[in-house]
């Protein structure tokens, strides 16, 4: 097989000679001759801090590609943190991948290692890597360890979520609220609840894009550096095989990371991003194949915020392998990963060591827990909920709407003591879709009014057209579409109507006759005079499709036809 890299390396002529001369500094003169030029697309970054560890995995993979025969070189590509970058992360995640493919297509490589662990960036790489199409493999940067605060285990992001209602509440002191800062985030690494991230490291396992057993291991174990360094060694033989995504992620892939995205109780984020990767590599996949599919498969991980437990638990009582092992049947056994064999094939003896984290399929920690897809005149192209992370006496629902127009309105009246709120009314937050943040920020899982909290309410039914953190919970609808700046019925909604949700059903209504012919609110939407958000908004697709930009669903391949001098 010729190498892609030999376009530029090749020859004597000049061109061939400038790429040679500015690369050689140090390396051998056998580095361009033959030899497997491996990018390791890295996103560690201080201000991303989830993967600043990233660069010590590089090395690891810098050793299995050397050893392997290749030549590894480091690639710093777009990061995104997802706790410190605003408006939100999800602006520029179409932005990242698009930076990550074109510096994967302009240089001279053959295969690559992607590098992540943050919300995004498994995401971002995985499109990009897909319109790319060159041999790729995905190191997920695992979770932190589990941090204590006067005894108890903390979840990150759960537990913000938790006890800062808890201070809203007067139940638990700023002060204690301020000491259990320095206790949540104990080590390296990501979200260690079942957060967005270490949905999408899991879930990118299962769709093949992982070496088996590896997803889920925690950033400071020494393991995933042996994981790391092995990967470097298979990318390597990924080349040999011209073993590329279009190769061997197919239908089949996306459905056995829905089935695993229900069994671990995953982020509902995971739906937008893999909506995406699928749009990239040419593969039809609906919202409604997340319900279809893994609306109906238990729980099985007790795991924040659905359950109780975190990360490194999970890993400990036999990861990811011991949860698909369980629901086996479910699986589609034609699917393949990056090792050439098909995923069902790594599952022969992958045990369960701990029954309370990991559940067997004949004690679920809830039955059907799986994302359901919600529709009706208020969600016309489909809206979500995760029932497990919800009330179940909230799955069925009338209440009265109070309508907020943006996330400033909502925060400038929430806790008003005159706002006309029980606890049966249902919480709408518009404007926080792709078009009208813009980028669909995790907002959705609005406080709660400050009066019910101290009432002891602790749960109500919200409606929104962003987001909400896949480390969040309560009776959340969200990602509705089509979203209140594109014309969607959310903008038509007004303060006191009645909204009906029916999760058996599958529906979200507004008990109205005169929806359509009201007049849309058009308040707090963007209107970006400039660069990337003028783009972005001009051209963002709707929740329902995977939110990637119109130009840049599909492939465009590797070729490059012209030189640079």
């Amino acid at each position: 097989m010729e190498l892609r890299s030999t376009h530029w390396y090749a020859g004597e002529d000049r061109n061939a000679y400038i790429h040679r001369a500015w690369m050689r500094r140090g390396v051998p003169g056998d580095a361009f001759t033959g030899r497997p030029q491996i990018a390791i697309a890295n996103t560690a970054s201080d201000l991303t801090p989830c993967n600043a560890h990233l660069t010590e995995v590089a090395a690891s993979v810098r050793n299995g590609v050397y050893e392997a025969g290749g030549i590894p070189l480091e690639l710093p590509v777009v990061s995104l943190g997802e706790t410190n970058v605003r408006p939100t992360a999800m602006l520029w995640r179409n932005m990242a991948a698009m930076a990550t493919e074109e510096m994967l297509r302009a240089n001279p490589i053959d295969a690559v290692v992607l590098l992540g662990g943050c919300d995004k960036t498994i995401p971002s790489l995985l499109m990009a890597a897909a319109s790319v199409d060159i041999p790729a493999v995905v190191v997920p940067g695992g979770p932190m360890l589990t941090g204590t605060f006067r005894g108890t285990p903390l979840g990150c992001g759960t537990d913000v979520w938790r006890l800062s209602e808890e201070v809203r509440a007067g139940t638990l002191t700023q002060e204690a609220f301020s000491r259990s800062e320095s206790s949540m985030i104990r080590s390296r690494g990501h979200c260690n609840t079942m957060g967005t991230a270490s949905t999408m490291g899991l879930v990118a396992e299962a769709l093949g894009t992982v070496i088996p057993g590896v997803a889920g291991t925690p950033a400071p174990d020494s393991r995933l550096l042996e994981a790391a360094h092995g990967t470097g060694r298979l990318i390597v033989e990924m080349l040999a095989a011209d073993r590329r995504p279009s190769t061997f992620l197919t239908k089949a892939s996306f459905h056995n990371a829905i089935v695993a995205l229900a069994a671990i109780g995953g982020s509902t984020n995971a739906v937008v991003h893999l909506l995406a990767i699928a749009g990239r590599l040419g593969i039809e996949l609906g919202v409604d194949d997340f319900d279809r599919i893994g609306s109906r498969v238990p729980v099985l991980v007790d795991l924040q915020p659905a359950g109780r437990f975190l990360m490194e638990d999970l890993h400990r009582a036999g990861g990811l392998l011991a949860v698909l092992r369980e629901v086996r049947d479910l699986l589609d056994p034609t699917a393949l990963t990056v090792t050439g064999k098909p995923l069902v094939d790594h599952l022969d003896d992958t045990p369960i060591f701990d029954t309370e984290v990991i559940r067997p399929r004949t004690a679920p920690l809830v039955a059907e827990g799986g994302i359901a897809v919600l529709r009706g005149n208020l969600a016309p192209d489909g809206a979500l909920i995760k029932p497990a992370a919800a009330s179940p006496h909230l799955l069925q629902h009338r209440g009265r709407a109070m309508v907020f127009d943006s996330i400033e309105d909502f925060h400038a009246r929430i806790d008003d003591p005159d706002l006309d709120v029980d606890a049966d009314s249902v919480l709408v937050l518009r404007g926080c879709g792709p078009k009208g943040y813009p980028g669909m920020p995790e907002v959705s899982n609005m406080p709660l009014p400050r009066k019910l909290l101290e009432q002891g309410v602790r749960d109500m039914v919200r409606v929104c057209d962003g987001r909400m953190s896949g480390t969040a919970y309560g009776t959340v609808v969200l990602h509705v579409a089509p979203e209140a700046a594109a014309g969607g019925p959310l903008a038509r909604v007004r303060t006191g109507d009645v909204i009906v949700l029916d999760v058996a059903a599958r529906r979200i209504d507004v008990e109205t006759d005169d929806l359509d012919a009201r007049t849309p609110s058009t308040a707090g939407f963007a209107n970006p005079r400039r660069g990337w958000e003028r783009l972005y908004v001009d051209h963002v697709q709707q929740a329902d499709t995977g939110a990637d930009l119109d130009f840049l669903v599909g492939s465009s391949g590797s070729e490059v036809g012209r030189e640079s001098h």
